[in-house]
């Protein structure tokens, strides 16, 4: 970050992030009433948000990706609303978004979910010129021993090859530390969900990584942040999603979710050292 811009660079840089997410209303027109309706706070956030956004460490879809995931996951109804609306513009598909949430229904929960779902159809229908979204397909019929295929398969990936290579013998593993607990999360959360093609295992951690940090989930982020460089993240990407979402989660939940980065990187360094 440069320490020797003006304001007038920091206004500038806003500006060009506010002017994609409102392509319609000039940016100046934005910051300006901003400012007359919250004052210091409306001040703050166009500048804030306006330099977050521009950083080079994660692209726009990226972003939109995990902010996305967090807003539905907090129950922000206005602020997902407008951001569904700005992940379209930076290169999202309806089915992408609505794959997000798909993670939010197992990782905050169905009433979350099913919420996020109508303010997603609000900005779906005010992209789309209509008046309802038609045409949605159904999730594949699975039978258990299909859910259990994907599930390993999933898990697989996640571990980087550590799981029980035997469906079977991984559900076992699985019930053996959860109970009943460990087989919806190997049959519904990995055999379901993780295993669908809608969008990438990367963009899966990326948005799972964001939910749990928002959340305060710290324990299930010293799992999922080395699945998350398995599946293809870097370390500069995992610090950075932890960096934004100071701004959409506050500073407690990225102060602690960077620290559980830092933790899983040297935990991940001392294996490699052993090794």
């Amino acid at each position: 970050m440069a320490h020797d811009r003006s304001w007038e660079d920091r206004h500038g840089q806003a500006c060009e992030t506010f002017g994609r997410f409102l392509p319609d209303v000039d940016p100046d027109r934005v910051f300006v009433s901003m400012e007359r309706k919250m004052g210091a706070l409306g001040t703050f956030a166009f500048a804030a948000v306006g330099e977050m956004w521009n950083r080079p460490q994660l692209s726009r879809r990226d972003r939109s990706l995990m902010i996305i995931a967090v807003l539905a996951a907090q129950a922000r109804d206005e602020e997902l609303e407008l951001h569904t609306g700005i992940g379209l513009q930076h290169g999202l598909t309806r089915s992408e978004i609505e794959e997000i949430n798909l993670h939010v229904a197992a990782y905050a929960g169905f009433p979350a979910a099913m919420a996020a779902s109508r303010r997603m159809d609000a900005a779906f229908c005010k992209a789309e010129g209509v008046e309802r979204i038609e045409g949605r397909l159904p999730a594949d019929h699975l039978s258990d021993s299909e859910r259990l295929e994907r599930a390993a398969d999933v898990r697989r990936s996640l571990t980087n090859g550590r799981a029980e290579a035997d469906p079977a013998e991984d559900l076992a593993a699985m019930t053996e530390f959860l109970g009943d607990l460990g087989e919806w999360a190997m049959l519904f959360a990995f055999g379901e969900i993780w295993s669908r093609p809608d969008l990438s295992r990367r963009d899966r951690s990326l948005v799972v990584i964001a939910i749990l940090c928002a959340l305060g989930q710290d324990s299930e982020l010293g799992f999922h942040i080395p699945a998350g460089l398995h599946h293809g993240l870097t370390r500069v990407e995992v610090e950075e999603i932890m960096t934004h979402l100071c701004l959409y989660a506050g500073f407690p939940r990225s102060v602690d979710g960077m620290r559980a980065a830092k933790e899983a990187f040297a935990k991940i360094d001392e294996r490699a050292a052993i090794s």
